[in-house]
């Protein structure tokens, strides 16, 4: 061994020289191309002569712009590529490769070495590879096969053959520290060991520890839709965003990493992801949530509710009148029927309904509602609704070119003109030098400018006007959207089934929001699909992926709507329904119900059942807390038990966790969570322990994640781990009521090291289904 050992330490030898001599060469390289682009830039006009004065004159300076434009993109575009291969080679030195396998090409008999690390490196001829990347189609034999009989994939066929032999190993600052010859997927060895280091601010890259069942998502290539189902702790978020890696390094020639959107559940999420991607040499994709899309779109019609208030209002304003309708109402507007409802609603406006507002000009009416909607209705109802939309802008715009005419004889177009200052005649006359081709000579005739001048005036006194025509400001989207509601009875025009039973209350608290310019969050999807409906759908056909994480966070209504905003694009849904905590999760059985979207010929699911994040003993208690729980497989990490300690009162729960808190830093934990139910118990476990030396309150509006101790609530922890978790108090009062077991399960599930549960009180119910043994009861 010790002989193998220093063989391979040889060769790591050679690869890092290698390394070193791209590195150095590539530094010059971008060093000479930086240089290119700021010569460029600083001569960029003095290469391009600018002539207009014959059309050939201004054809030559085009060609010559164009020209002085493509040689700066082409520098800019190579020193960007030499820059970011450098970023790799950099990481390459901390560790080129991670793995190897001994793989004999079925009909030869030569035993290949492939070695694996984050990126491809060739020796200095280019011929031979030294490190093959781990998103080529040989690696994926090193994560999906034990020694044997062995296959991949390439693009001219499938490539058959035998795995010898596989290693690990573990490299740091160019020595070898271990190798490891394994017959498992990935060694638990390694995997041991990254799991067991601590937490920083960032998540970071899994290749050198993906599982086959990870590989599976990363490689997966079929259909539209791509549905994962993990347990908490799973890798699902890790497993995701090698797969984009993967696709921007299979398709490089057409994906691009600005074609890719994630939609995550909060700012801060963004924060945390923020650096797998370019740690694996790629740039990051576009990032948002879902409500920052909302609000993007209707933000400046109402005050719109976000997801996180939603969630606060069902968690602790269970004793508001109104509480069982808006939590009817959340469910109902989150189903598919309403979606449908929706769309049957729009197709009646075909016909009837259509509220459209009055356009004045300088406080005169210009065209009553009335008038709009007699016009629209009397048109060509064989058109399609969109075209009729557009007949009416047609016949409104001529409307606007009648009152131009009229308003030129107005006085008050004279008082303009013998208003304008100096400066302001100089900007008009060049105004119409450029749109009229007048010259100043043109306009010595005194009525003849004044004629002109007042033209201008009008025209630009109603622009504003046309633009509010363009956009259909004249359509009163609102009112339209409060007529699903304004009579409780009319629905059954536009729905099949049943209503809730809380239907005649829920159109009363819902005209109630929208009279006070809200829009409730589960009103806010079906709002946007019906004005998209109306005015025709602003799809973006440049996305040709979506990734949408924790999608037990999004209701079937707004998979639909996603479905309609991106119809160019393929998607990644990753999720774990034992997660799903919004109101609305009663309505989806499971996330296999999403096959309606695409099409099960069109639709593929994989579901994770091992968690890797906390150790054995914090799995083996957290799964206890759920129906089903016992499919979940511990990875096999040693750990203490969760602790359960019950407390008299407040007082002494502040007490305890400080103490704990000092005891959890001495053990070196860098990230220590205390999870709370919801903002306003946070808020006021924050103020409590003010005390704690750097104690920081997380809240929905937070941009970055956080080290240290975080005072944090339980929905806005999803997706995130932490070294240490404290739970605030556990007790029956907090979570008693059996639609809050899930979130008690999320906020336990985010502790990898170590879990300490106090209660003031009697303990949750949800404690009695754990078995005795996977539980320690501490005594104060």
């Amino acid at each position: 061994m010790n002989t193998e050992l220093r063989q391979e330490q040889e060769r790591l030898n050679s690869v890092m020289e290698t390394i070193t001599e791209q590195i150095s060469k590539i530094e010059d390289e971008t060093s000479q191309r930086r240089k290119e682009v700021i010569n460029i830039r600083k001569h960029f006009w003095d290469d391009v002569k600018v002539n207009v004065d014959t059309f050939d004159d201004y054809l030559e300076t085009i060609i010559g712009l164009r020209q002085q434009a493509q040689a700066l993109s082409v520098s800019q575009s190579t020193h960007r590529h030499a820059f970011n291969r450098l970023s790799v080679l950099h990481r390459m030195q901390e560790v080129p490769y991670f793995g190897r396998i001994d793989f004999i090409e079925k009909g030869t008999s030569e035993v290949e070495s492939i070695y694996i690390g984050v990126s491809t490196l060739t020796d200095p001829t280019g011929e031979n590879f030294l490190i093959y990347d781990w998103r080529a189609p040989i690696s994926s034999v090193y994560y999906d096969y034990p020694p044997g009989p062995a296959e991949y994939v390439t693009p001219e066929g499938v490539v058959h053959g035998l795995l010898d032999q596989k290693w690990q190993y573990i490299i740091r600052g160019g020595v070898i520290k271990s190798m490891f010859d394994t017959s498992l997927t990935i060694g638990d060895e390694i995997l041991q060991q990254v799991l067991g280091e601590g937490t920083d601010k960032h998540m970071h890259s899994i290749v050198a520890t993906i599982q086959r069942e990870q590989n599976r998502i990363i490689r997966h290539d079929r259909g539209r839709l791509l549905i994962v189902q993990g347990a908490a702790g799973s890798g699902k978020t890790s497993a995701a965003l090698q797969r984009i890696a993967y696709l921007l390094y299979k398709y490089r020639d057409r994906l691009k990493a600005d074609q890719i959107i994630l939609f995550s559940p909060n700012s801060m999420f963004n924060s945390y992801v923020s650096n797998v991607l370019p740690e694996l040499g790629e740039e990051n994709m576009q990032q948002a949530t879902f409500q920052e899309y909302l609000n993007h779109r209707l933000s400046n019609a109402f005050q719109v509710e976000g997801p996180y208030e939603q969630l606060e209002y069902v968690l602790t304003a269970s004793d508001d009148p109104s509480y069982r309708t808006r939590t009817a109402s959340i469910r109902f507007k989150a189903s598919t029927r309403f979606f449908e409802t929706i769309k049957t609603y729009r197709q009646s406006l075909e016909l009837s309904g259509m509220l459209f507002k009055g356009i004045k000009f300088r406080g005169k009416p210009v065209v009553s509602a009335k008038q709009i909607a007699e016009r629209f209705y009397s048109g060509d109802t064989s058109l399609r609704f969109h075209n009729r939309i557009e007949k009416l802008i047609e016949w409104l715009n001529e409307r606007i070119d009648e009152i131009e005419k009229l308003e030129l004889t107005k006085s008050w177009v004279q008082e303009e003109i013998e208003l304008l200052s100096k400066d302001e005649y100089q900007r008009a006359y060049i105004y119409l030098q450029k749109k009229r081709g007048f010259t100043e000579d043109s306009l010595d005739d005194y009525e003849r400018e004044i004629k002109v001048l007042g033209r201008m005036i009008v025209r630009k006194k109603l622009k504003p006007l046309r633009k509010w025509i363009r956009t259909l400001r004249f359509v009163d989207f609102t009112g339209i959207y409060k007529q699903l509601f304004a009579d409780p009875a009319r629905i059954k025009l536009w729905i099949a089934g049943k209503t809730p039973e809380e239907w005649e209350d829920i159109c009363l608290l819902t005209m109630k929001m929208l009279g006070e310019g809200k829009l409730s969050y589960e009103d806010a999807t079906p709002f946007l699909l019906l004005k998209e409906l109306i005015q025709g759908f602003q799809t973006n056909v440049s996305i040709k992926h979506v990734l949408v994480d924790e999608a037990q966070d999004y209701s079937p209504f707004q998979f639909e709507f996603l479905k309609r905003l991106f119809p160019s694009a393929k998607m990644t849904v990753l999720g774990d329904f034992n997660q799903a905590i919004f109101a609305h999760a009663s309505e989806m059985v499971d996330f296999y119900t999403l096959t309606g979207l695409y099409g099960p010929d069109e639709t593929d699911a994989i579901n994770l059942t091992r968690s890797y994040r906390s150790t054995r003993p914090i799995t083996e208690f957290t799964r206890g807390l759920i129906p089903g729980g016992e499919r979940i497989a511990a990875f096999e990490r040693d750990g203490e038990k969760p602790v359960l300690t019950q407390l008299s009162d407040r007082a002494e729960l502040h007490r305890c966790i400080a103490s704990k808190v000092a005891d959890l830093r001495k053990q070196q934990y860098n990230t220590i969570a205390i999870i709370c139910k919801s903002a306003a118990e946070s808020i006021a476990a924050y103020e409590a322990l003010s005390n704690v030396d750097k104690i920081k309150l997380v809240k929905s509006g937070s941009i970055e994640y956080e080290q240290g101790v975080v005072v944090i609530p339980a929905y806005l922890a999803k997706g995130i781990e932490f070294d240490a978790v404290i739970i605030y108090d556990a007790s029956a009062q907090v979570y008693g009521d059996e639609s809050q077991r899930r979130l008690f399960y999320t906020a336990c599930t985010r502790a990898m090291h170590h879990l300490q549960i106090y209660s003031v009180g009697e303990p949750s119910p949800f404690l009695l289904n754990v078995t005795p043994e996977s539980l320690l009861l501490s005594l104060t």
